[in-house]
């Protein structure tokens, strides 16, 4: 038997502890959404994750789009975040592949998808453009509680509350799991990449944080 994928080192705990104006905004933003997709949600974690995936997966493209357009006007070098940060889009983007496969989401939650991304992509799309480092602490903030809402999904699972069910075959291809992968497995892998998102925005803020002269040619 194929042995099932462990050992996923993630660090649950992690927090960026606001600083200034701007990281508390960011801050109290990204705990409305937390907030409102709690009460609307509750436990039915597939298909709050059908939803958190919609708008996870616009921030790396706004990012990427408007690094590129900065990259051409200054004529200089990205320092690889564009690329980051499309590569983010394209994970999300598969992440939330998976999670319709799994939670098979109904007509009214497809609707609340497109009107939830329809808003949250024009919102990030004007933050970004005159606040970036807001914007990449919100998606910092957003990793953070996506860490923790896959994480309560897996105790979820474990305690038997949620069905264990097959994984799809698009999760088994994307990240290599064994055939007979199960939801657990992909959940920590999922949870893996938020995680990782969750420090290269937070990282990103804080390169942005710093004075023009400490900046090496960055956003």
């Amino acid at each position: 038997m194929t042995k099932p994928v462990e050992g996923l080192n993630v660090d649950i705990d992690v927090h960026h502890k606001p600083e200034g104006l701007s990281d508390r905004i960011a801050f109290g933003f990204v705990k409305m959404l937390r907030f409102f997709a709690d009460r609307f949600f509750a436990k039915r974690y597939g298909h709050r994750a059908v939803v958190l995936e919609t708008v996870a997966a616009v921030p790396g493209m706004v990012g990427g789009l408007l690094q590129h357009l900065k990259a051409l006007r200054r004529i200089r070098d990205d320092q690889g975040w564009i690329r980051t940060l499309l590569d983010e889009a394209e994970n999300e983007r598969m992440h939330l592949m998976t999670f319709i496969q799994i939670a098979q989401p109904n007509l009214f939650e497809r609707i609340v998808i497109m009107v939830t991304q329809a808003i949250f992509y024009n919102c990030y799309f004007f933050l970004y453009l005159f606040a970036p480092r807001t914007a990449h602490r919100v998606v910092g903030y957003f990793e953070e509680e996506a860490v923790i809402s896959y994480t309560q999904y897996l105790a979820e699972i474990d305690a038997g509350r949620h069905d264990n069910v097959p994984a799809p075959q698009i999760a088994i291809d994307y990240w290599d799991l064994p055939h007979n992968a199960r939801l657990r497995d992909v959940i920590l892998v999922v949870r893996e990449d938020e995680a990782g998102h969750r420090d290269v925005n937070h990282a990103y803020a804080d390169q942005l944080t710093r004075k023009p002269r400490d900046k090496a040619q960055v956003a």
